[in-house]
């Protein structure tokens, strides 16, 4: 199959003068699952729908392999687009549907009959293939659409939001058979959501949008843990902040930062900064350790604050603190204590609302998202 990278040059777009798209550039190498997130107005549906060929660009050029196809009409590429709501037809069956596109090809029927139940199968729907969509779960009319899409055997999947509609576990589970399609048929996928877990679920990497700008391109694991400023970093899950200047560097990768409200902490250096350098550090919730008594055996590469409980959440799985740091109610942490085993409420140890506390954290766990 001819090769589906798809580069993105220079793309500017602006509606009533309001720019919505600024000078994008990205490479999506052929066959990745990439996942263009952001807030809801940030410029990424405009964006796929340029790919798909609904809007044209102001200026710059989408290339599909080696041709640049803005000036091609949607019907003319190679790309297929899945959107939130399912555009079925309703007096059609599961597999008149999925057939429709070959059928306006004019493919021979006994083509059409192998290649709709080989689709159908693939999207797990063989016991439903008669069926039409308002018999169907709207899960199930998802995948219907996904097969439909695919049977066009294009280079490039578009998928625009295509699991807002669902409950969040049909849209757990109807991810996991989205990445599961994706490594069978092995072509360009293109996911669009606002939905930071969808992204980082399924994604072999990700562009983080904002304002019609493109803020990092990266994997999961780098937008999660090396965000590029403030605002990936606040998107991207949940996060604490606090502010400082440096007052010392010591053994090449660790600074000192005398915060106002927070004293002084320890954290590790992630970009270059100087003494005097005013910066803006991170720590994720999951990376605190929070603890009724003052810890112990602690390094010195370790930051301690005294806290005071003010909101306690059980949800399972996990238990969320939120805490005023040092008795100051404008200084609000998160705190998330994963549960192994479940805990006794008679525990001696056991954190409770409205009690003071301390949290912890080792400066590596820090991330020093900007000098200011």
């Amino acid at each position: 199959m001819k090769k589906t990278d798809i580069k993105i040059v220079d793309i500017k777009k602006s509606f009533d003068g309001v720019d919505v798209l600024k000078n994008i550039n990205l490479n999506i190498k052929d066959g990745e699952f990439f996942s263009i997130l952001g807030p809801s107005g940030c410029g990424k549906t405009t964006l796929l729908r340029m790919i798909a060929g609904f809007i044209t660009p102001d200026s710059g050029a989408i290339y599909l392999g080696d041709e640049n196809i803005v000036e091609l009409a949607p019907n003319k590429r190679n790309v297929n687009t899945i959107f939130q709501k399912y555009a079925l037809f309703p007096h059609l069956t599961v597999y008149e549907n999925v057939a429709f596109p070959l059928r306006l090809k004019k493919v021979d029927e006994k083509t059409i009959d192998i290649e709709v139940k080989r689709f159908i199968e693939l999207v797990d729907l063989k016991d439903h293939m008669y069926k039409k969509p308002n018999q169907l779960s709207g899960g199930q009319q998802q995948r219907v659409s996904i097969a439909r899409a695919l049977i066009n055997k294009p280079g490039v999947l578009l998928l625009d939001e295509p699991l807002s509609a669902l409950d969040a576990k049909l849209r757990q589970n109807l991810l996991i058979e989205l990445d599961n399609i994706h490594d069978e048929v092995g072509i360009t996928f293109i996911f669009i959501t606002h939905d930071q877990q969808e992204a980082l679920s399924i994604s072999d990497r990700i562009a983080v949008m904002n304002k019609g700008e493109i803020l990092q391109v990266g994997t999961p694991a780098e937008v999660y843990e090396a965000p590029a400023d403030s605002f990936v970093a606040d998107f991207i899950g949940e996060n604490n902040f606090f502010e400082g200047v440096v007052t010392e560097i010591f053994d090449e990768t660790y600074g000192k930062i005398q915060s106002e409200s927070l004293g002084e902490l320890i954290f590790e250096l992630d970009k270059p900064v100087k003494v005097g350098d005013k910066i803006r550090v991170s720590i994720r919730p999951e990376k605190i350790r929070v603890s009724k008594h003052i810890p112990t055996g602690l390094s010195n590469k370790h930051n301690t604050l005294k806290v005071y409980v003010d909101e306690l959440i059980y949800s399972g799985f996990q238990s969320k603190y939120f805490v005023w740091v040092n008795g100051d109610k404008n200084i609000l942490f998160k705190a998330f204590k994963q549960h192994a085993v479940y805990f006794d409420e008679e525990d001696n140890d056991t954190i409770h609302w409205d009690e003071d506390a301390y949290i912890s954290w080792h400066a590596d766990d820090s991330f020093l998202v900007e000098v200011i």
